[in-house]
């Protein structure tokens, strides 16, 4: 396929045949996709038909097997089928290159003989004057044969098209060249004519219109274009090749009690493998011995390693920074996290936009309409008394200048080279029709927990009441997990995170006692204590004086407070919530500068709901919806004549996802939230919807751009090369420069899609978002608790460090929140009057 009027015309063909569903055919990428019915059709029937139609095809390997009645196709010239297997792109550069070359070589000489007299450049006495006419024209002949054969393709497509009545770009070049030779031939024979005839004027006449030259160059031209759009084209589908190179291609698995090394084709579910420091994790699994850091960033697009241990998840083509660990394979060959990236974004690639459909049409049209101008236009000159070569290069002009293959590139390039950086990005597309609606989103519905809130309770605040109690807040705290240590509500557990993070020592406790809706009591070091809500205090008769003030403050915020006390006072209060992502806010203040409503959707309460609302800027929100509403909402919201776009996590979120105009499922949800969403986001991070519709803007803009140019190109060139301007202005274009223009016009269109490769979300909150890491400091010379609370106190004076230091293990745990370098860190240290060993 060379153009937009080849693959609308397979398009049509294979539409046509009984039992096919749908069909989409991808020039680009020189592949179709067809659903059918296995029961009324077959492969070999439609390659049959792709074959009847001018073209040739065989089955894709890898994709056939996956569905029986799914057939990728992938396709060939007639003459020249390509390998099964092999890149398409790199062999069309391949001949393209062979094709060039053998043009350029012989294409310079023809140029040279033809148009060198007429610049004064000196020409061999054998080709001068009219008696050596016919030597002159006949070795033209022969520098052109070359050219004509090594490009045989445009003729056996352009021809066959033609009298299959599909004519395409190929049926313009063919015509036009070919016209070109005809009368070349023509004119020999004339010249023959003249000097048997000794009418010396008669063969000095056909000797300067031979059209040889023009003939040759055209080849040579369009030759060149379509080797620089092959090379243009190659790198549109970069984003793909960088993901099958992640693969690695062979894993180290315990196997009979020893370490064996297999291709990681052979690698089974439930096979026990090892990775070594700065070896690739094979296929996903889960730890099952050993801890590391693994870098993640070629599947997420996360910069930050993330720590890995015992029960932890991780996913082929990651890379292991640090330790040694075991791992059991749960998923492996096309079911693996990577597998399915690279199926998404071959599909995405593969799908046609409803503009580019349009774009097929015109196509299909354009071609036959063509061919009748460049007839009509010849004969017009013939009728206005011009002489037959003048009006014959009007007519090859006009046939080789609107060749529309800058139209079929428009649409395809764009949504290539978008997907594969919204891939780059850890942004999988399902389908060029989404990437091209995304654009049009007026309203995003986000579900609360999980996409706009991190979706696991944490410890926000400590209250102590310092006037009764006299607790510092890290002792309420060790109070707390103590007293929750040993319950399993969710709330209870995030206390206790906190204070494993806080590197706290637990006391004992005896006598725990779960009070169902209230909270928990316990007895510690001999003492009651009471750990829960207001009702709890209440019932026990606890007062909890002005900290009642500060409890309703907390409410306020969306945050809950649990009151801990001993047999006779108030102690404080730990509130936690399920806190917002430090993205959310970033990302909702995008939504609102590119226009669109945000709405939040939650089963949560009115005051949490509010709370969230008021804190990041929500246009407004729906609360207390239960799962099985959130697609009514949703529907309620598509029928005020509103484009939606629904971005949540969890399985009661797939109705909704399907129901959206566009579904956004978040990169930590379900299997069943990413299978119902249109768009999925690799990271739980709401900054990347923004980003995705950003994307989507710009491909469609890029798309745009390309067909005005496409068009533009073909508005202005047609009326230019049937010499509409020629009687006003004198402006008549050569059919040489006619070749020219239409090659530049199809590396124009794809060196503009490729722009995209250099798209960046725009942002301007990004320098505030924090990304947490974490390190380990090893500290000499802290002998008491004064030099501990010296050495955090000098750390957390840095901005975004938080240390945490303890004095048994000589260590300080610094949380940064945003980019501190070592040698800030170590100087805080030093410059407290304490060594730093080691920094890791």
């Amino acid at each position: 396929m060379t153009c937009s009027a080849c693959s609308a015309h397979i398009e049509r063909t294979v539409g046509n045949l009984k039992g096919v569903q749908t069909v989409s055919v991808n020039l680009l990428q020189n592949s179709m996709s067809v659903e059918y019915d296995e029961q009324a059709l077959d492969n070999n029937s439609i390659i049959k038909a792709v074959q009847e139609a001018g073209y040739n095809a065989f089955v894709s390997s890898g994709k056939a097997q996956a569905n029986s009645n799914t057939a990728a196709i992938t396709g060939g010239t007639a003459g020249s089928a390509a390998v099964p297997g092999s890149d398409p792109a790199e062999q069309e550069i391949k001949q393209m290159k062979k094709r060039l070359f053998v043009s350029l070589l012989f294409s310079v000489p023809l140029l040279y003989i033809a148009m060198g007299h007429m610049l004064g450049l000196p020409l061999p006495s054998i080709l001068l004057g009219p008696e050596n006419a016919l030597s002159f024209a006949f070795t033209q002949f022969l520098l052109v044969l070359p050219i004509v054969i090594v490009n045989n393709k445009y003729f056996l497509v352009g021809f066959r098209s033609s009298f299959r009545r599909a004519p395409n770009m190929d049926s313009l070049i063919a015509i036009g060249s070919a016209a070109a030779l005809v009368y070349g031939i023509f004119a020999i024979y004339r010249i023959g004519y003249g000097l048997g005839h000794m009418n010396l004027t008669l063969a000095e006449h056909y000797a300067m219109d031979l059209y040889f030259e023009s003939a040759g160059i055209i080849l040579t031209l369009i030759t060149l274009g379509k080797y620089l759009e092959a090379r243009a084209k190659g790198k549109t589908s970069e984003a793909i090749k960088k993901l099958i190179n992640l693969a690695p291609k062979t894993a180290l698995v315990i196997r009979d009690n020893q370490e064996t090394e297999i291709p990681v084709e052979e690698v089974r579910v439930g096979d026990i493998l090892i990775v070594k420091p700065g070896g690739t994790v094979p296929v996903d699994g889960i730890i099952v011995e050993g801890n590391s850091s693994v870098d993640e960033s070629a599947l997420t697009g996360e910069s930050m390693p993330v720590d890995k241990k015992a029960g932890d998840r991780v996913t082929g083509a990651s890379i292991n920074l640090a330790g040694t660990f075991k791992f059991q394979a749960l998923k492996v060959g096309d079911d693996t996290t990577l597998a399915q990236i690279i199926r998404l974004v071959e599909e995405a690639a593969s799908s046609k936009a409803p503009i580019a459909k349009l774009a097929d049409r015109i196509s299909s049209y354009f071609v036959p309409a063509v061919i009748v101008i460049a007839l009509l236009a010849t004969t017009v000159w013939l009728f206005r008394g011009y002489p037959f070569e003048f009006a014959f290069s009007i007519g090859i002009a006009v046939l080789v200048i609107s060749c529309p293959c800058a139209l079929g590139l428009a649409t395809p390039t764009a949504i290539m080279v978008g997907t594969g950086r919204g891939a780059e990005k850890g942004i999988l597309i399902k389908s060029a029709e989404a990437l091209e609606i995304a654009h049009q989103i007026q309203t995003v519905v986000l579900d609360k927990t999980g996409t706009i809130t991190e979706g696991t309770p944490r410890v926000t605040d400590i209250i102590t009441d310092r006037e009764t109690a006299g607790l510092e807040d890290k002792e309420l705290m060790r109070l707390a997990a103590s007293l929750e240590k040993s319950s399993e509500h969710p709330l209870a557990k995030a206390i206790v995170e906190e204070a494993e993070r806080l590197d706290l020592e637990l006391y004992p406790v005896e006598d725990f006692q779960a009070i169902p809706g209230r909270g928990i009591k316990a007895i510690l070091n001999n003492k009651k204590f009471l750990a829960g809500n207001l009702n709890l205090m209440t019932e026990n008769k606890i007062p909890i004086g002005n900290l009642a003030a500060k409890a309703n403050v907390l409410a306020e915020e969306g945050k809950t407070p649990l009151f801990f006390a001993d047999q006779d006072k108030v102690l404080g209060i730990i509130a936690v919530a399920d806190v917002v992502k430090a993205t959310s806010k970033a990302a909702l203040d995008s939504f609102a500068k590119m226009g669109i409503e945000a709405i939040m959707l939650t089963g949560d309460n009115k005051k949490t709901a509010e709370a969230i609302r008021r804190q990041l800027n929500i246009n407004r929100t729906i609360a207390e919806v239960m799962p099985q509403d959130k697609e009514r909402e949703i529907r309620n919201i598509q029928e005020s004549g509103r484009k939606v776009a629904m971005i949540g996590d969890g399985i009661n979120d797939a109705p909704a996802l399907t129901r959206a105009d566009i579904g956004i499922a978040i990169g930590a949800g379900t299997d069943i939230a990413i299978e119902s969403a249109d768009i999925v986001l690799m990271k739980s991070d709401l900054l990347d919807a923004t980003a995705a519709i950003q994307l989507s803007k710009a491909v469609v803009r890029n798309i745009k751009q390309n067909l005005f140019w496409a068009l533009f190109y073909n508005t202005l060139g047609i009326p230019l090369a049937a010499g509409l301007f020629y009687p006003l202005l004198g402006w008549k274009l050569s059919p040489m420069f006619a070749a020219a223009a239409m090659s530049l016009s199809s590396v124009c269109v794809v060196s503009n899609a490729l722009r995209l490769k250099m798209f960046k979300p725009e942002n301007k909150y990004q320098g505030e978002i924090t990304m947490q890491k974490t390190k380990t400091m090893t500290i000499e010379g802290m002998s008491c608790l004064h030099c501990s609370g010296r050495v955090e106190k000098a750390l957390n004076a840095l901005d975004g460090v938080q240390a945490v230091v303890d004095l048994d293990k000589k260590t300080a745990r610094i949380t940064l929140e945003r980019e501190v370098s070592e040698e800030l860190l170590k100087n805080a240290v030093t410059d407290a009057g304490y060594e730093v060993v080691e920094l890791r």
